[in-house]
């Protein structure tokens, strides 16, 4: 009777320690979860790991310009759309605009006038062939036709010496923009060549053609009075 005792105490707690050691083991299949979800969690990456202040930080706005800078930039921009080229041709304009003074043709007959008479006075002839044209034609004082040469040879052999030669009046009419006419009186006071005095008076015409640009002398006539 003993030994069955022993004997079925001995099987349950063969029993109890069985099941207490089913308990404590885990199964095959949880394991196999548990791998399965370690596998499946993702690394952590740098912007996981990010702190909360970066993530959060907010971008620093950008620096708004002064109003000197402002005033800056636009004076800055002004200067630039004045270009060299357009200041030279601001220049030029205003060149153009307002041309030098330009004599009119009555005018600058006059002085040419007076200066061919004072070139008398100082036996100028440069000056008197240069006022003269090459198809002159005219009467001298002497009542004698000539031709450019022959007024310049009469220029030449004038040995004279004048006190005083001018003008003491002139008479000017245009006939259109290229031709004027003068007429006037010229007095000369000297000593001629014998060393005599004389005071002389004439009376004159003159033709004036514009030319190139200049005016020339193409005819004139001559008396003298007394």
């Amino acid at each position: 009777m003993k030994s069955i005792i022993s004997c079925l105490a001995v099987v349950t707690l063969s029993f109890v320690a069985s099941a207490i050691a089913q308990e404590e083991s885990p199964s095959p299949a949880t394991e196999e979860k548990a791998s399965a979800t370690v596998e499946q969690t993702p690394a952590p990456t740098p912007e996981s790991m990010a702190t909360p202040e970066a993530v959060q930080a907010p971008a620093a706005p950008e620096k708004s310009a002064t109003p000197t800078e402002t005033r800056k930039a636009t004076a800055a921009a002004a200067s630039k759309a004045a270009s060299p080229a357009k200041t030279s041709t601001a220049t030029e304009t205003t060149a153009a605009a307002k041309p030098g003074k330009k004599m009119t043709g009555p005018m600058s007959v006059k002085d040419m006038e007076n200066g061919w008479e004072a070139a008398v006075g100082s036996h100028d002839i440069a000056t008197v062939e240069g006022y003269v044209a090459a198809d002159f034609v005219g009467v001298t004082s002497k009542g004698k036709f000539v031709v450019r040469s022959g007024l310049v040879s009469e220029f030449k052999g004038d040995k004279d010496t004048y006190k005083s030669a001018k003008n003491e009046k002139l008479n000017i009419k245009n006939f259109g923009p290229n031709v004027t006419v003068v007429t006037g009186r010229a007095r000369e006071k000297g000593t001629s060549k014998d060393g005599k005095a004389f005071d002389r008076a004439f009376l004159f015409t003159d033709t004036w053609v514009m030319r190139n640009g200049q005016w020339q002398c193409v005819a004139s006539q001559v008396s003298q009075v007394k």
